[in-house]
């Protein structure tokens, strides 16, 4: 129970508004797993076997094409819920983009938990609501932005992800440093452009003084305001 009590995602994760007795029983039927960058939690097409929430650590959603192409279709960070309940299988890949902590449960499992538990169903609707506004403005993203837009929307919304109170800061202080959990060719698959169209926008953000780049995944913003405006 100890593990509940002291997630560092408690008051954010879909457990959140679960009462003490209820924590101990959905604490049951779950266990921590340590992902290294890389490692597959999850394989496209297979059996909806398990579900997770993470806890620390960003992981990719991809599809696999005929050809051995893999599209990026998601990213899913800390507080994040993965995986199908009440599905039958799993429409996409799960792998780990950088090392990560996430708590596992078996699918038929949590699914019982589910059913009984009417406070977490609600929070997976509003979660599977969420990502599909998600959604939505990620077609818009891909569909009518440019590049800089692109790109600028994106950075955005990793540091909101990987930085919220940062994000929620005054303006005076809402400048945001992390590290970008992916290589440029990732960042130029998940926006659908070149690996040349992205390292040119970041060199341009960075000339302009919107962001700085101290190494080649560290990113500074330096220019929220700006940087919001270039991303439409």
């Amino acid at each position: 129970m100890d593990s509940c009590q002291t997630c560092v995602i408690r008051n954010r994760a879909i457990c959140s508004e679960l009462e003490f007795s209820e924590l101990e029983v959905l604490n049951a039927i779950g266990h921590r797993r340590q992902l290294v960058a890389g490692e597959q939690l999850i394989w496209e097409g297979e059996d909806a076997v398990l579900v997770a929430n993470v806890i620390e650590g960003v992981l990719k959603l991809s599809n696999s094409m005929e050809d051995g192409r893999e599209q990026i279709v998601g990213l899913v960070y800390p507080t994040d819920f993965i995986g199908r309940p009440f599905g039958a299988t799993t429409p996409y890949g799960v792998e780990a983009l950088t090392d990560a902590r996430v708590c596992v449960f078996a699918r038929r499992d949590f699914d019982s938990f589910a059913r009984q538990h009417p406070r977490l169903e609600h929070k997976l609707l509003e979660r599977t609501l969420a990502e599909l506004d998600r959604t939505r403005a990620w077609m818009l993203l891909l569909g009518r932005k440019s590049a800089e837009e692109r790109l600028a929307t994106f950075l955005l919304e990793v540091s909101q992800r990987l930085e919220p109170e940062t994000c929620s800061a005054p303006d005076n202080a809402r400048q945001a440093a992390f590290e970008l959990p992916f290589s440029r060719q990732q960042v130029g698959d998940v926006l659908g452009l070149t690996i040349e169209t992205v390292s040119r926008q970041f060199t341009k953000l960075k000339r302009d003084g919107v962001i700085d780049l101290p190494s080649r995944r560290s990113v500074e913003i330096v220019d929220r305001r700006e940087l919001e405006a270039r991303a439409g």
